[in-house]
């Protein structure tokens, strides 16, 4: 029998649970995902394992334009509006109809992502992003939010590593320390408690036990 998760906070009051992984570049997040995502099946979950930018036709097009390498004049409204675009295409076609389902829900990046991005680090503002937030997730919160957290130059070192280098990888340093900062910021102020810090330059699998701890205690698992 498959088990099933009681929603708490996304405004929706849906039945299944988002667990989003967010972090800057090279933090381990699609590694966690899967390896959580096995976990949770195991223990039972109907689990389903998603990404932003991408998850669907019209989301995976858009990601191959917002975050392509040859796009280096891409304005920052036009970036704005891009990953919301593909946002709202993920969420209802996939992550709305699951959380409906009572599926647990992994993420690699959501809202955050555009909070941090876009709204603190490109200047946008917070206000601005979360209505344009709210519009494409239709008022949904993850339950719980992974900051897989290590140093901005240890992270674009891995980045350069794993081929494949996408535009927001290119650039500066100064702009990925700004985004560990302003998810460090995030944390601190979070006032829904969902937010887990986790201390990504230790080893895969210390990562993996330190999340799988924290999902026990999250939901209930023995």
């Amino acid at each position: 029998m498959k088990r099933t998760v009681e929603n708490k906070q996304t405004r929706r009051n849906a039945p299944g649970w988002l667990i989003t992984f967010e972090g800057g570049e090279g933090g381990g997040k699609s590694t966690q995902i899967t390896r959580l995502r096995a976990r949770l099946i195991k223990a039972g979950f109907q689990v389903i394992a998603l990404r932003e930018p991408g998850g669907t036709v019209i989301s995976e097009q858009i990601r191959t334009v917002v975050l392509s390498s040859k796009n280096t004049g891409m304005a920052f409204t036009t970036e704005v509006l891009l990953f919301q675009a593909a946002r709202a295409q993920i969420y209802r076609e996939i992550v709305l109809p699951s959380l409906i389902a009572g599926k647990v829900v992994l993420m690699d990046r959501s809202r955050d992502s555009s909070v941090v991005y876009q709204g603190m680090v490109r200047g946008f503002g917070l206000d601005l992003i979360e209505k344009l937030n709210n519009i494409s997730t239709q008022d949904t919160y993850p339950n719980l939010t992974f900051l897989l957290d290590l140093e901005a130059k240890l992270g674009l070192l891995r980045r350069q590593q794993s081929e494949e280098i996408n535009r927001l990888d290119q650039e500066s340093l100064q702009f990925h320390k700004h985004v560990r900062r302003a998810y460090q910021q995030l944390v601190q102020t979070d006032k829904m408690d969902r937010w887990e810090l986790i201390d990504a330059s230790q080893s895969q699998r210390q990562v993996e036990l330190a999340i799988w701890r924290i999902i026990q205690d999250r939901l209930f698992i023995k």
